[in-house]
Parts: structure tokens; C-alpha cells; sequence
């Protein structure tokens, strides 16, 4: 945590006003004190007001990612827990199948910058900013142990953080295993059918599980077709 400032122009912030995750680098008047590209700074309007916290990266134009709305909220390993097992507990809520699904959809569940798609009993992360990366074990821990609980156990993670957007971040990409290594032809089931995913090399994070319900309404239109 740095208790540097960002201070916004006049006028700029509006998308942010408005329940927006981003600031700008063109929307920023000031940055006072001392801080590091990944940091977690306060973020003030232009007459001082506080807007919450986020994680600066002057390597980007979207130069801060917001954490919390709230500037007396530390960006701790509790913090991260509450948003992961929100995340995770909205997955249960709204999916019929959770076999294989996405668990954290980045600035959807509040977690900026990272993607992590679960593949039956394995896990693939992308994490595409700074100040996210630095989270994106504890970020795995966590959902292994909450999966744990709920009965799933995951016998591996990939990192598939190999997007170009990463070099505009300051970043290398990055590919590999998380802890032990594993079979990354992962065998999944969803709507009925039965895919092998290829999590090491395929598209992204290995299948566009986000599709999931387009892929079950395509289905029903091609009853009968080939």
C-alpha cells in the first residue's frame, strides 16, 4: 500500500463517476508522494474529494485500475478473500453447470486485469496488468481452497498471461505452470458434449468457455442439421 495521491483534472473522471474501473492517463492532473508502478494509491477528484484505491501502472494508459471505492479499505489478503469468494459464491448462483466454467471475470467481480477459467479440475489465470499479477497466487490459493470446501479438487494451474497487451503494461508475457505440472489436454463436458481443451496451447486460455450458453442456443437451431 502507498499513500501517494492521484489527484484528477477538472471535469475528467466522469466514466469513473459513473461506476467505471478505469482512470485514464489523460484524465490525471497530479501524482504526489512516493510510490511503484503495481502500487496501490488514493485517488482524489480535483477538489480533493476521495474517490477510493487502485493500483497505478504509469506504463499504461489506463493508468489506474480501482480497487474499492472506499479509501479507508486496505488492499489485504482479507480483501482479496472477500472478492474471490464473491466472485466464486455468484459463480453457484447464477450457473447450472459450474464443471467448467469462468470463475473470475476481471473487473466484472472486481478484480481488475485478471481472467481465471476453470477446466474441470484444473485452472488457467491470465493476468494482464500490474498491480493484479502480484495477487494472482494468493488470487489461485484462495479459489483452490474454497473449491476445496465445496468438494472440487484442483490437481493443477496454468498461467496463460501470454497476451501482447502484457508488454503494454511493462510486462513480459508469461506462460507456465503454477506449482506441480501437469496433462494439459484437459478433457471437459459441457451442454452434453464432450471437448478436449488444450489449456498450454490453445486459443487464449484454452476454449471460450464464456460462450457457453451461445454455444447451447446455437445447438437448439441445428437439431437435425449437419
Amino acid at each position: 500500500m502507498s499513500n501517494a495521491v492521484v489527484t484528477l483534472r477538472k471535469g475528467a473522471g466522469r466514466t469513473l463517476k459513473q461506476g467505471g474501473p478505469w482512470i485514464y492517463d489523460n484524465e490525471i492532473e497530479s501524482i504526489m508522494g512516493s510510490f511503484e508502478d503495481g502500487d496501490i494509491v488514493l485517488v482524489h477528484d480535483f477538489d480533493g474529494y476521495p474517490l477510493g484505491r487502485g493500483f497505478i501502472n504509469r506504463n499504461s494508459k489506463l493508468t489506474v485500475r480501482m480497487m474499492t471505492r472506499n479509501r479507508d479499505t486496505e488492499i489485504n489478503e482479507e480483501f482479496i478473500r472477500m472478492r474471490v469468494q464473491n466472485a466464486w459464491e455468484y459463480r453457484k448462483k447464477v450457473m447450472d453447470d459450474i464443471s467448467s466454467c469462468r470463475v473470475i471475470f476481471g473487473e466484472a467481480d472486481f478484480l481488475p486485469g485478471i481472467v481465471v477459467d476453470k477446466f474441470a479440475d484444473v485452472l488457467v489465470v491470465e493476468s494482464l496488468a500490474l498491480g493484479i499479477d502480484r495477487f494472482k497466487v494468493m488470487i489461485v490459493d484462495i479459489l483452490k481452497e474454497l473449491m476445496e470446501k465445496d468438494g472440487i479438487h484442483i490437481r493443477g494451474v496454468y498461467e496463460r498471461s501470454d497476451a501482447k497487451v502484457r508488454e503494454q503494461e511493462g510486462m513480459e508475457r508469461r506462460k507456465g505452470f503454477i506449482g506441480e505440472p501437469f496433462d494439459t489436454k484437459v478433457e471437459i463436458v459441457e451442454n452434453g458434449v464432450r471437448y478436449y481443451v488444450d489449456v498450454k496451447d490453445g486459443q487464449k486460455t484454452g476454449f471460450f468457455l464464456d460462450q457457453k450458453y451461445n454455444r447451447r442456443a446455437v445447438a437448439k437451431l441445428c437439431k437435425g442439421a449437419r
